[in-house]
């Protein structure tokens, strides 16, 4: 046996499942066998024993030797082709072949980037040749600018609506622009499965290739608005989510044939998939009454896009999913007027979209990419002190083989689909274009491994996306970097993320915002994390303590003590101790600074969770919790536009707007 585990081995090392893994604390862990084997055999190359293990070499070594779909090079360098473009056979009389040695068979530098087709040792393929970086924050506007960060369903507006949408977004950006950002992040806007009061995070979308049509806002496109209806502080979702797909479907129904036939022109170029998408969604709708939370629930005539049940479904509910399609135009060109109006109003940049690390298992993507996809696998997170077990977030992605096998245009598709209607992306869990933890169906997350992704290729083809798009790209690098990942990055101009809680010294004192990298974020916190007046008044700490999330043998007094002793290195750092330290119950003075010391770093870009311009202690997601916190639930206490105007908001946006013009 000891041979067959060798060669397990050899399978794990070519196919990009990495053996072993440096933990937080910088400890070597080891990926035991069996997880090894189920992994190979879930990414397509079985592995249960020694006769399956030679037959996925021999698989693997076959398809090494065919061309590749795509090769993916930079602007102005020459490419070496791979090796099975990059080889010549001998053939003697007798069928012998033997193959003969080829040095330096490269392609020439090729000086604009684009995508081109390439004929090649009579093969044709894609040549994508992607420029040396992305568009920089000075391609936009000279200077350090600045934005919020926005939860949209969190807004309010004029109008009274159980939740935000890009209706109240479009106040937002033209309120903020006026008060001199550049920018609004928002969270991702992915598809979610329609009028499914369940499934709202917008971190595990159905489809990142199209929207969530619940955020589609008619008066924008010049249709009667959504019926007013109240909302709490907490959004209810259930009910919510219901009744906003029964709204649209009362909008759709009242269209003219007119509106229609504008409909259906602008949907035009979005061709097959779109199409496709509205059918995944019918189908979801219909199956979903019956108690389907999948499509893996669906009957299984259904499975299959292209199958004749499917077909069959699609000539019969034709006008279920013209509504289908109307939602999803309704939501892209609702978000296409907020970009544009964002800009005219004076922003450089506009939105900066947020793209989600993963897929629902169940969803749009799944159903109908099964090919690029991962299969018996999910994404997650290895064990690590906060985590003794793992984190499984029960989201598939593109499998490494799928998008290679694919010419990468799953991923193009999606970088496209993201960029389309905003001036910028933010890339959620940027360490995913090197690496993934993928967890085997049925298996705890510590029995999961790191499989390695084509990050060249990616990290180029992001490049090239964002050139033909003019968009800023920001690289969410938060948390243990992969080993070779910070190079390229940082060689294409992507923006990584410097939030005021991770930059600390070996001391543990916080750094200094003039130490921030120029090509980075300066964020005062995230949506994953606490707030500044949260922090300060030891709110998330509470929670830690109501939810048993503090580590083993650590008693609130404890956390309590040394957070007094960091809000001491905080103010200093803030302050230079010039001024007396606020009380714990007194966070606004320590938010100021906080905005103060973003808007003075030497980050390019500043961003401030509107949590924080309001000076909130709760924050809008608890990583690690779905039910136990109100997650990606709670509103704003009133229309933006009259929170914007209370003196002491105003006062710490004219904060963060001076800092970053001093």
């Amino acid at each position: 046996m000891e041979a067959g585990i060798e060669q397990l081995y050899q399978l794990a090392e070519a196919i990009g499942i990495a053996r072993q893994w440096w933990d937080v604390d910088g400890m070597r862990q080891t990926v035991s066998d069996a997880s090894l084997a189920t992994i190979a055999s879930a990414l397509g190359y079985p592995a249960e024993n020694e006769r399956d293990i030679a037959h996925s070499l021999e698989q693997l070594d076959a398809e090494q030797r065919q061309p590749p779909a795509m090769i993916v090079t930079e602007a102005g360098l020459p490419t070496v082709l791979p090796a099975s473009l990059a080889r010549a056979e001998l053939t003697d009389e007798h069928g012998f072949t033997t193959a003969l040695p080829v040095e330096n068979w490269t392609l020439p530098p090729v000086d604009v980037p684009g995508y081109y087709r390439l004929s090649l040792a009579g093969h044709e393929l894609t040549l994508a040749v992607a420029p040396k970086s992305c568009p920089t924050v000075h391609d936009f506007a000279p200077g350090k600018l600045w934005g919020p960060a926005v939860q949209i369903p969190a807004l309010r507006g004029a109008a009274s609506h159980p939740f935000g949408n890009f209706g109240e977004l479009d106040e937002a950006v033209k309120l903020f622009a006026a008060r001199g950002a550049d920018v609004m992040a928002i969270n991702p806007v992915h598809a979610l499965f329609p009028g499914n009061g369940q499934g709202f995070s917008p971190y595990s979308p159905s489809s990142r290739l199209y929207l969530n049509t619940a955020m589609g806002a008619p008066e924008l496109m010049g249709l009667p608005p959504l019926p007013e209806q109240p909302g709490g502080a907490l959004i209810d979702w259930e009910g919510a989510l219901p009744r906003r797909l029964a709204d649209l479907r009362k909008t759709f129904a009242g269209l003219d044939a007119a509106t229609r036939a504008r409909i259906a022109l602008d949907n035009a170029p979005h061709g097959e998939g779109l199409q496709r998408q509205a059918l995944f969604d019918a189908l979801d709708v219909r199956f979903r009454a019956q108690g389907a939370g999948g499509w893996q629930d669906w009957p299984a005539a259904f499975h299959d896009p292209d199958g004749p049940a499917v077909a069959k479904f699609a000539a019969e509910n034709r006008e279920e999913i013209e509504f289908h399609l109307f939602a999803q135009w309704l939501a892209r060109e609702s978000m296409a007027k907020v970009q544009a109006n964002a800009t005219g109003a004076g922003m450089a940049i506009g939105l900066l979209a947020d793209l989600a690390v993963g897929v629902h298992t169940g969803g749009a993507d799944s159903w109908s990419m099964r090919d690029a996809m991962l299969q018996g696998l999910t994404i997650g997170a290895p064990p690590d002190p906060l985590g003794p077990h793992g984190q499984n977030w029960m989201l598939t992605s593109f499998s490494p083989q799928g998008l290679k096998r694919a010419g990468y245009a799953p991923w193009i598709a999606t970088l496209r689909a993201a960029l389309d209607r905003a001036g910028g992306l933010r890339i959620d869990h940027a360490f995913g274009l090197a690496r993934l933890w993928l967890v085997p169906a049925g298996e705890e997350a510590s029995a999961g491994g790191y499989v390695t992704y084509p990050f060249l290729d990616m990290v180029r083809l992001v490049a090239l996306e964002a050139h033909r798009a003019r968009a800023l790209i920001v690289a969410e690098d938060l948390g243990t970097m992969p080993m070779g990942f910070a190079a390229p990055v940082a060689a294409a101009k992507m923006l990584g993320m410097r939030v005021l809680w991770f930059e600390r010294a070996k001391d543990e004192g916080f750094i200094g915002g003039q130490d921030y990298p120029p090509a980075s974020v300066a964020m005062t916190g995230t949506h994953d994390t606490t707030t500044v007046a949260g922090w300060w008044t030891g709110r998330d700490l509470e929670w830690a303590e109501k939810l048993s999330r503090f580590p083993a043998d650590t008693t609130l007094a404890q956390q309590a003590e040394r957070r007094d002793e960091d809000r001491a290195r905080l103010w200093g750092t803030l302050t230079h101790n010039t001024r007396p330290r606020p009380k714990p119950d007194d966070p606004e003075p320590v938010v100021d600074a906080a905005l103060r010391h973003i808007g003075r770093s030497a980050s390019q870009l500043a961003i401030a969770p509107l949590e924080d311009l309001l000076a909130e202690r709760e924050q809008p997601n608890l990583p690690g919790t779905i039910t136990e916190h109100p997650n990606w639930r709670r509103r704003l206490d009133a229309p933006l536009a009259d929170l914007l105007d209370q003196p002491d908001t105003a006062a710490r946006i004219e904060t963060l707007d001076r800092a970053r013009k001093d």
